[in-house]
């Protein structure tokens, strides 16, 4: 173990890093931007620093905002096969009883899939949430509804997305904490989405653990696991909404921002920033996955995943 002095400097550093970016470019909250943006600016302004914002009329042009009732979906792939995600609890790809369980995939119609969205058995939660470019793949009768790509946005990060996924569930189901290597551009077309954002500084107040995968089954009426034998997935542990500082005390120093995504509103997620996110009942949402730059915007944020192990490694105080 390093010396205390050592380790009250290296915790003193933490909270200089972290506090110096917020002084200097990390917003408090997310700003809204109600006028188109050029390519340039939209990059200059956000993307460059790697900040959040949100376009509240952006796509107030897409037939979708008019259309995607239940009873439109029905009407024109009620029959479709869909991939949909089943769980027991609401949570997919999350740490439940210390094992990071996925959810049951099954292939069943829009028109079922929207029946058990409207009459739920509270005994098993549903939600196409396939991250595949599933717009693309499965439901490609929506896609004259929006846009196949964001052209802005594509031409400001010269790329065109790696994925359009279609999002549709109801409040039961939330996505645990966690990060992705994309450029996000979320739409949310019925209900709400709320995202907790936490940008990637605080990736020095965040742990990850290994922990060993299981597979949510529906057999006889019961919900069980199947453990997947000799494989683990390194997770967050972290529920933002109500974290336990008993087991994670340098989380307290971590900054979250909330933030809400109303129908014909375009939130801009960074790559590498943090979420967690739950949603109203009957929520529809398309978002754009362009690839990351790995830049120098990656390297800090290994560098703090470094640091914040090494802190966990070698230092025994927690009090920053």
């Amino acid at each position: 173990m390093m010396p205390a002095s050592a380790q009250a400097d290296l915790l003193k550093a933490f909270r200089t890093c972290s506090e110096t970016a917020r002084d200097l470019y990390l917003p408090r909250k997310i700003e809204p931007i109600n006028h188109q943006l050029s390519p340039l600016e939209f990059y200059r302004r956000f993307v460059s620093k790697n900040i959040p914002c949100i376009f509240t009329n952006a796509t107030q042009h897409w037939p979708a905002h008019e259309k995607w009732s239940h009873k439109y979906l029905k009407e024109t792939m009620g029959d479709k096969k869909i991939s949909v995600a089943v769980t027991g609890n609401g949570m997919a790809d999350a740490v439940t009883n210390g094992i990071f369980l996925l959810p049951e995939e099954r292939q069943m119609s829009m028109g079922d899939f929207l029946d058990r969205l409207e009459q739920p058995d509270h005994k098993s939660f549903y939600y196409v949430q396939k991250q595949d470019s599933n717009l693309t793949k499965e439901l490609e009768e929506l896609l004259p509804d929006v846009e196949a790509h964001i052209p802005w946005v594509s031409e400001a990060l010269d790329i065109r997305p790696d994925a359009v996924n279609f999002w549709m569930g109801s409040s039961q189901s939330v996505s645990a904490l966690h990060k992705d290597h994309y450029e996000n551009m979320y739409v949310v077309v019925r209900g709400s989405k709320t995202f907790t954002l936490i940008p990637p500084i605080d990736r020095l107040y965040i742990n990850y653990i290994d922990f060993p995968v299981g597979r949510q089954k529906y057999v006889d009426g019961q919900w069980s696991v199947d453990r997947e034998e000799s494989m683990t997935v390194p997770w967050i542990p972290i529920d933002p909404l109500k974290p336990d500082f008993d087991k994670f005390p340098d989380y307290k120093f971590a900054q979250p921002i909330t933030v809400t995504v109303k129908p014909g509103e375009m939130l801009y997620l960074p790559s590498m920033w943090f979420h967690h996110v739950q949603q109203s009942d009957f929520t529809v949402a398309v978002n754009y996955w362009y690839d990351m730059t790995f830049d120098n915007r990656y390297c800090m944020y290994e560098t703090c995943a470094n640091m914040s192990q090494f802190r966990r490694d070698h230092c025994t105080s927690d009090n920053l």
